[in-house]
């Protein structure tokens, strides 16, 4: 995939699948996330290994990954993993993250129309995206996306430093995401003003 696309602030971006050619841009982008975010992550995003790993794993077929670059920086990257396991073949997770300097500007939203459109073509039926309970803002947007809490796991899970936190499980069945992501993307201003 690659696209060019408009956000709210008119600054035009390009959309892309992730390769390994991208490792440092990718290296670049982790290190400027702030602390805060970087703290609730999976995997150490600063460990180049870690995150050269992760990269390999596209060419699997089980994860897909798309960046944002705003020229040749990488602005934002979007995650679709496919389950490998029978019982959830009908499931994939999904993650996001932004560069801070484009949050609030369509950026995610953008990223996520995409991972619903590789989503529908594979035939997933439910989606997934799983939080520490810390970060209220990301549940907060799942919801106005159609997500809904599925379980909360008390002390299942630890941050980048160690710390333990409960594991929020949020689910969207791929009807109620796409209706809540077309109306949170067309009714947009900067959509209806193009």
């Amino acid at each position: 995939m690659h696209k060019k696309e408009t956000l709210k602030d008119g600054r035009e971006v390009l959309i892309r699948t992730l390769t390994l050619k991208d490792l440092d841009k990718l290296m670049e982008f982790y290190r400027s996330l702030p602390e805060k975010d970087r703290r609730y992550l999976r995997v150490d995003v600063l460990n180049k290994d870690v995150v050269e790993h992760r990269i390999k794993l596209t060419k699997t077929g089980e994860i897909v990954r798309f960046i944002a670059l705003d020229g040749d920086r990488i602005i934002a990257d979007g995650t679709l993993e496919f389950s490998t396991e029978e019982w959830k073949k009908h499931q994939a997770e999904l993650r996001v993250n932004v560069d801070k300097e484009y949050k609030h500007k369509g950026l995610g939203t953008i990223l996520l129309r995409e991972l619903y459109y590789i989503a529908a073509g594979e035939k997933v039926e439910k989606v997934v995206v799983r939080f520490m309970r810390p970060q209220a803002a990301a549940r907060n947007i799942c919801r106005k996306l159609g997500f809904h809490e599925e379980i909360v796991i008390p002390d299942y899970v630890r941050d980048q430093k160690g710390k333990t936190h409960d594991m929020v499980i949020m689910t969207a069945n791929m009807r109620d995401f796409w209706n809540e992501l077309e109306h949170f993307y067309s009714d947009s201003d900067w959509r209806r003003h193009r």
